[in-house]
């Protein structure tokens, strides 16, 4: 039981005062810093990073266990189930990849859930109870562990996946700096013991995971067959919607107000010269700027719906003979080219040979 249990639990800040207490706090945290630099950084990795050899191994294991059941499940599952649903050749390309993600993010974002709504934990409710008792090399909850050992090495693989395994996009160089920052969040925030922001950080970024990659399989699967399917038309629509709600509910409003202010100002009021304090607030304030990156697709995407057009994925490349056949400039365009992603979020490269294999990657 916390020590702070018995307080009452502090109201939830707007963004005005996240703005003004976390910069006077960081201000007179950095005045007060006058050892700070490398030399303190390194004391401070040593006496305070703890991992083990098995955890280490551990997690090399379980990445490269998430790309082989990746594997198996699109050559096994989702691959024959496109053919199945007779998708277009574009979607049938792309249905492996949004279903692989849709199994594991609901997996990952039910376990959160049931951590931060069904045991004992009150960090989303009192989100400055994650830094309450914290003591270097304290041991991690295995509950908390797993969900720890399951997140970092699905990261790990996604670094691998976005790079070899998923179509290249627009954002694919911001996605695998994501998948970057958001790995060295995880890995250090378990060696620090920072575990409990952790878990409530994940919650609030995975939600939305679901709610794209389902709306892009009802996307692609609207027009199979050759025939056009109404109810996978609204369930497209209600997800393009709930994922627009939900991502500045969720991480432009929730994680700035509760996990940045517990970051910033709650961590240095219950462990005064918490451990790399200046870094963890750091990637977390990186995190929440690539937040708003993908905020604007997703503003332009709505502009789009409202306007009555047809929504085309912002972030998807333009095939120049696509363009050049549109305008009647080819005879005989590729039929695969220029066509585009009906999702609003992800898209394809001009060119797929196959889900996982991207040809002529263009930054």
């Amino acid at each position: 039981m916390s020590a702070h249990s018995g307080d009452a639990v502090e109201p939830m800040p707007g963004y005005l005062e996240l703005v003004s207490r976390a910069s006077a706090v960081m201000l007179g945290a950095w005045r007060d810093c006058g050892d700070c630099g490398v030399e303190l950084s390194r004391r401070s990795l040593l006496d305070n990073a703890n991992f083990t050899c098995t955890e280490i191994a551990l997690f090399f294991f379980c990445a490269f266990l998430w790309t082989q059941v990746r594997r198996g499940l699109t050559e096994c599952l989702f691959k024959p189930l496109a053919q199945w649903w007779r998708l277009l050749p574009k979607d049938a390309a792309k249905m492996p990849e949004s279903a692989w993600k849709l199994v594991f993010y609901t997996m990952s974002w039910s376990y959160s859930t049931y951590l931060l709504f069904f045991t004992s934990y009150s960090f989303f409710h009192d989100p400055p109870s994650v830094f309450y008792n914290w003591k270097s090399g304290m041991s991690v909850p295995l509950d908390i562990a797993i969900a720890y050992l399951i997140q970092g090495s699905f990261y790990g693989h996604s670094i691998y996946a976005t790079v070899y395994m998923d179509a290249w996009r627009k954002d694919s160089a911001v996605m695998v700096v994501h998948h970057i920052i958001t790995l060295a969040l995880i890995c250090f925030s378990y060696a620090f013991r920072y575990h409990n922001v952790g878990i409530l950080v994940l919650f609030l970024h995975d939600i939305n995971d679901i709610q794209l990659e389902f709306t892009k399989l009802n996307v692609y699967l609207k027009s199979r067959g050759g025939g056009y399917y109404l109810l996978n038309d609204v369930l497209s629509n209600m997800g393009s919607v709930s994922f627009s709600i939900t991502w500045f509910w969720f991480r432009l409003y929730w994680f700035p107000l509760k996990v940045l202010y517990a970051t910033c100002v709650s961590s240095l009021q219950s462990v005064p010269n918490i451990p790399f304090y200046f870094f963890f607030n750091a990637l977390l304030l990186a995190l929440l700027l690539m937040n708003i990156y993908w905020f604007l697709f997703i503003v332009i995407f709505v502009v789009k719906v409202l306007k009555l057009k047809e929504v085309n994925d912002v972030r998807e490349y333009e095939d120049e003979e696509g363009k050049a056949a549109a305008a009647g400039l080819l005879k005989d365009p590729e039929p695969e080219n220029g066509e585009r992603d009906a999702g609003h979020h992800h898209s394809a490269s001009a060119k797929h040979a196959q889900n996982g294999v991207t040809k002529e990657k263009h930054l």
